[in-house]
């Protein structure tokens, strides 16, 4: 088994259910009493919210690529970063380590491959939703992606950073977000990507009345693959 880096806190919610996933996704695997061989490094949420928040990338990059760096130097074979979002600066750190980044819109686009899937809704923090850096690396491999509308786009972002990266789960919130769904819907969309790793903690399939796509379930499952399956 190789020893997956886990960047995380970015929320520690979500960090908290990567790790639970992988040991689960590990032991499914292998039987007995089997677990992943992992290391996380946790950041400073706040400290990454204000390099987004004021546009900061190139920061944001490097404090996560000296990040890699420590995990790969702590044994890590391959690196896990706990967030959708930060996948805008992965190129920041996959230049500073020798070992693979397994990329979290590479995992979900394959999913909707083996779906059969030709055009997916994408929830997720409004960098992730209007920014191109994950919408065209799902768009490369022939899927369409559609956005929510302006305004929902703001309350999505509003209940992830406000209620879900703060362990609040509010069934108010569950049922605006099942409105956008099923309005994407509407407009075409055979699936939708939970494109923030918190989102999987409100809304779960039976909330919805197409396939979701958990991002968070499926990373860690391209990363269980990878750590066994050379």
């Amino acid at each position: 088994m190789k020893t997956i880096g886990l960047i995380g806190g970015m929320s520690w919610e979500s960090s908290a259910s990567y790790y639970r996933m992988l040991n689960e996704q590990v032991k499914q695997r292998l039987g007995g009493l089997h677990s992943a061989e992992c290391l996380m490094y946790s950041v400073d949420f706040e400290e990454i919210e204000h390099f987004q928040s004021q546009g900061k990338w190139q920061e944001a990059g490097e404090r996560l690529a000296d990040v890699a760096r420590s995990l790969e130097k702590g044994g890590a074979e391959l690196i896990v970063l706990c967030t959708n979002t930060m996948h805008k600066v992965v190129s920041s750190i996959e230049e500073a380590i020798t070992i693979p980044v397994v990329h979290i819109a590479d995992a979900t686009a394959k999913e909707i491959h083996a779906n059969h899937l030709h055009t997916v809704g994408l929830l997720g923090t409004k960098y992730t939703m209007e920014q191109d850096f994950y919408k065209e690396r799902i768009a490369d491999s022939g899927i369409e992606v559609l956005i929510p509308e302006a305004t929902e786009r703001d309350m999505i972002n509003q209940v992830i950073f406000d209620e879900l990266c703060l362990g609040e789960i509010l069934d108010s919130s569950k049922v605006e977000f099942q409105k956008v769904i099923q309005k994407l819907i509407d407009r075409g969309a055979e699936g939708i990507i939970l494109g923030c790793t918190e989102i999987g903690l409100l809304i779960q399939q039976n909330d919805a009345q197409a396939p979701l796509f958990d991002t968070a379930k499926l990373h860690v499952e391209a990363a269980v693959k990878e750590a066994l399956d050379h």
